[in-house]
């Protein structure tokens, strides 16, 4: 048989054959190998993560526990968790993949994510732990200024650092995530969002210490008491009151004085808007004692402040108010105070002497004389006994939490400076969270405030056509007021009907650019009074709770265009702490 010499056109098609297969080969295996690679680096850049979020956890336990020494062993860890995270992410195989047209969206968010806690724990949270909490608090009634200024520079660095990181988070697209990178996301930013109120605060406070405490020129403050026992919106109404000047960081009290010292006011004062009188008539700007039937509090103050003008012709730079409730949290940390011809004042019976056991056993005069000493006493023992600053720092911590201490400066860019925060008790016109407000207001001028025990559940209900959601409240007012045996003092000004039912005003704030929709009192549908107060459809139901009575009051609201799924509660602060829950839900375009 004759062998015929195969063509050169097909020797060299075969040939380009073998070459492209070859290549082809190698093109999948070195794909195969990125591949295997880059997984290989996601489980390692996983279990860093992992164990740096348990670690974040623990050290955040450990500082707010004020076990600084434990805190410093578990960041060491934390940072070579989070630089082993931030190096499995970082090679050119992660970088390949991560330009992949389905993974690489996933790959890109787990490389932000390993960023973000790195910086975290190399530039942030050192600074927030070299921070010496001492220089915070007075010593012998007296800051440490230059400890201070140091503290605020530390403090202003690690929020740079913390507000960089959310402006980063926040520029990562979840759309296309897988369902657990997506949800990692989501939860980091919101862990980074918490970390920059936190950061932001502490600093905002640290920077405006200096010129508050008197650095330049001296200050002088009123220190405000909210008496729970008559219920306002921020808390109780106003009644006794001190005058504090600070110097050159020094604080001390320069006089004392009480509400109904300063009278009235005809005609009204200006300050109350054309829809603050649809809620509360002309009151707030008559009578000091009802300037907070708003729950906007720097309107509040700054009323209180006019009042106290008018009445005095002194010009005060603040408004500082507190109440029994967050006095109790500092006695728990300085211990029992005694109150010069009152007898010994602690953390367990603040909160009873003051708002109730006064108004059976003493007289008017002597009731306002108590409040302004024990107030006096329990800020001049603050300021002279060593107290353990952790300690402290968590009870005010607590108190602003709970809207139990509140702060408005007259000075107006030291008012932008605080912002919404919530020590300066602002209702916000815009929100990136729905809020609901519930507030209190007393509707028969009696004392039996301290009686009333709240609660409030939250949940967030279906999305509408139009991207808002449905929100019901439901709220109870609970009445643990005897059936006799309380004085004139307690009972009040005697308006008809049973004297031992607690009258209450209930205003129902709808989230900023929301609506009230329907109320149900005890279950039966009921009319609510209506108005508006900073972009926010309000409702007002009065309810009536006799003795060992509880009342149920449900609303439905809606909320803006938001579409997220949870919810947050704005209470007025009460003689005993609500009782709350909020049941959340998933995004409206999930």
């Amino acid at each position: 048989m004759t062998t015929r010499e195969t063509p050169w056109w097909r020797r060299r098609a075969r040939s380009r054959l073998r070459r492209a297969a070859v290549a082809g080969l190698l093109a999948l295996s070195l794909t195969l190998a990125a591949v295997g690679w880059v997984a290989f680096r996601g489980w390692q850049a996983r279990d860093h993560l992992l164990g740096a979020a348990e670690l974040a956890r623990e050290l955040s336990t450990q500082v707010a526990g004020g076990d600084v020494d434990r805190a410093r062993g578990t960041l060491t860890a934390l940072q070579e968790r989070a630089a082993a995270a931030r190096r499995a992410t970082a090679d050119p195989g992660w970088a390949l993949g991560r330009r992949a047209p389905v993974a690489g969206d996933d790959l890109s968010a787990v490389r932000q994510v390993a960023v973000a806690v790195d910086d975290l724990a190399r530039r942030a949270f050192p600074r927030l732990l070299d921070v010496d909490l001492d220089t915070l608090l007075p010593r012998q009634g007296r800051l440490d200024l230059d400890g201070l200024r140091a503290a605020e520079r530390e403090l202003a660095a690690a929020d740079e650092v913390v507000r960089q990181t959310q402006t980063r988070l926040g520029a990562v697209p979840t759309g296309g995530l897988t369902r657990q990178v997506g949800a990692a996301v989501v939860e980091l930013r919101g862990e980074v969002d918490r970390l920059a109120g936190l950061t932001g605060a502490v600093s905002r406070g640290a920077a405006l210490l200096p010129p508050l405490l008197g650095v330049a020129d001296g200050r002088e403050y009123l220190l405000v008491s909210q008496n729970l026992a008559e219920l306002r919106a921020t808390g109780g109404m106003f009644g006794a009151y001190a005058v504090v000047r600070a110097e050159q960081g020094k604080v001390r009290l320069v006089r004392q004085g009480t509400a109904g010292q300063l009278g009235h006011f005809l005609p009204p004062l200006p300050g109350v808007s054309r829809e603050m009188r649809g809620l509360y008539t002309d009151l707030p700007g008559i009578w000091p004692a009802d300037v907070n039937l708003t729950p906007h509090f720097p309107t509040a103050a700054a009323l209180y402040h006019e009042m106290y003008r008018r009445r005095t012709g002194e010009t005060v730079d603040g408004v500082l108010a507190t109440d029994p409730v967050a006095l109790s949290y500092l006695l728990a940390v300085t211990g029992p105070v005694e109150v010069p011809g009152f007898g010994l004042l602690s953390s367990g019976n603040a909160v009873r002497s003051l708002l109730s056991e006064s108004y059976l056993t003493l007289d008017l005069r002597r009731q306002d004389e108590f409040f302004a000493r024990s107030a006096a006493t329990v800020f001049e023992t603050l300021l002279a006994r060593p107290v353990p600053p952790k300690e402290l720092l968590s009870a005010f911590d607590r108190s602003v939490d709970e809207s139990r201490i509140l702060f408005w400066s007259a000075h107006p860019e030291e008012q932008r400076t605080l912002g919404e925060s919530r020590l300066a008790g602002v209702l916000p016109e815009r929100e990136t969270e729905p809020t609901v407000g519930v507030f209190l207001n007393d509707g028969s001028g009696a004392k039996l405030g301290y009686y009333l025990k709240p609660g409030a559940e939250l949940t967030v209900g279906t999305c509408r056509p139009d991207g808002r959601r449905e929100l019901r409240l439901r709220m109870s007012l609970h009445s643990s007021a005897p059936r006799s045996g309380l004085t004139p003092s307690v009972l009040g000004i005697g308006r008809t009907g049973d004297p031992y039912v607690v009258r209450t005003l209930v205003y129902v704030f709808s989230p900023a650019g929301g609506a009230v929709l329907r109320a149900r009192l005890d279950g039966v549908e009921v009319a609510l009074g209506s108005g508006t107060e900073r972009r926010r459809q309000v409702a007002v139901a009065p309810v009536e709770a006799g003795p060992g009575k509880t009342r149920n009051l449900e609303v439905d609201l809606l909320t803006d265009r938001s579409g997220t799924g949870g919810a947050e509660l704005r209470l007025t602060p009460t003689a005993t702490p609500w009782t709350t829950h909020i049941q959340t839900a998933s995004r409206c375009n999930q």
